[in-house]
């Protein structure tokens, strides 16, 4: 699968433009500023319905504009077979997503058909931010290639939105109905439980091929290894829930649950965050995004196309080097590389004997 085209209006810096995309490599070149980051977010949005780097649409209008709109057009590798997706957000509220003219029911029904992994030096943010971030990281994988789990995902977020507006309400009525928390903790229960078993199991099956790949990008033999924390590797959904429930009307909200949930990197043992070195963090953080690309292709028999960000700027030579070496060796399939400098890309790309086209875009495209 392959990105043949896009079209932007007013979407961030791109008043108007349009490109035609090589099925294997594509390099993106121009000045800072100039709109290379934010094409790739549009690339990004035609696949998970959202920016890569804000929840909130409207900030993806271009400034003075009303409305942006993406539209692209992806193709199957060796058929004539092709898909055109069309994204619109207006600045009253109205977002819409249509496949070959026909508009989605829900846009949880469009993620997951053109799967894509974006690295970018945001994705630093994982190591250093809070668990929210990690949650939402880890979510957005599986939920590229398990449609009932994002779907199981978004109904216990509304009914934990719910509850917690529940418990507000007895706060400040001073009226505790335990009855009324026994509704919502029926429909949590099985939600909160599918979900936790779901991410163990993805955890324990990513990690081999997470670990591989930082062996092949770091050089060197140190252990990494990701621990998922939860409530529920020590009780049931319903005990913790049990547990928690004077706390919860005590505080307002629900203290116990699979949002609560958070993922320990580590590194010989400790906390990477803190006892590893800035090369190892970029190691680690690279190796979780390309083995994310090997984890949805053994999914769904689909290389996700792969956006890589300002690499060649945060990435030492010798990560560089491992990395457009699997490149190279047609692992993956279409590839989108930025850079501020074209005739570093073009060398570089060469030197690799990797097929390309370099497109430069000026400020105001």
């Amino acid at each position: 699968m392959f990105l043949k085209n896009i079209r932007l209006s007013n979407f961030k810096s791109h008043q108007a433009a349009a490109f035609q995309f090589n099925a294997n490599v594509n390099g993106i070149v121009g000045a800072n500023g100039s709109g290379k980051t934010n094409l790739l977010d549009a690339i990004h949005y035609l696949s998970f319905c959202k920016s890569f780097f804000s929840s909130q649409d409207r900030f993806s209008v271009q400034f003075g504009a009303e409305f942006f709109a993406i539209h692209g057009e992806f193709s199957t590798f060796g058929s004539e077979r092709s898909n055109a997706i069309s994204c619109a957000y207006q600045t009253n509220g109205r977002k819409t997503v249509k496949a070959d003219g026909k508009e989605y029911d829900r846009l949880s029904d469009h993620i997951g058909r053109f799967p894509l992994v974006m690295v970018s030096p945001y994705d630093h943010d994982i190591i250093n931010a809070v668990s929210d971030l990690r949650r939402r990281f880890f979510d957005m994988i599986i939920s590229q290639f398990d449609g009932e789990y994002l779907h199981q995902l978004i109904s216990y977020q509304k009914i934990i939105t719910q509850r917690n507006t529940i418990l507000k309400q007895f706060i400040e009525n001073r009226n505790y109905n335990s009855s009324l928390l026994d509704i919502f903790n029926e429909q949590l229960i099985p939600l909160g439980t599918y979900i936790y078993n779901k991410r163990k199991e993805f955890i324990g099956e990513l990690l081999p091929t997470l670990q591989n790949y930082y062996s092949k990008l770091s050089g060197n033999q140190e252990d990494v290894n990701v621990i998922y924390v939860s409530g529920l590797n020590n009780q049931s959904f319903e005990e913790g829930l049990a547990d928690t429930a004077a706390a919860d009307a005590r505080c307002g909200f629900t203290t116990f649950g699979i949002h609560k949930d958070d993922y320990d990197f580590l590194i010989n043992g400790n906390p990477i965050k803190r006892f590893g070195s800035q090369g190892q963090q970029k190691s680690f953080v690279l190796s979780t995004r390309l083995a994310q690309f090997d984890y949805i292709f053994s999914k769904k028999n689909i290389k996700p196309i792969l956006l890589l960000d300002d690499i060649f700027d945060k990435l030492d030579r010798q990560r560089t080097a491992h990395l457009l070496d699997l490149v190279g060796k047609d692992h993956f399939g279409q590839v989108f590389l930025t850079d501020t400098d074209e005739n570093r890309i073009k060398t570089i790309l060469d030197s690799y004997n990797l097929e390309n086209t370099i497109y430069k875009i000026e400020k105001n495209h």
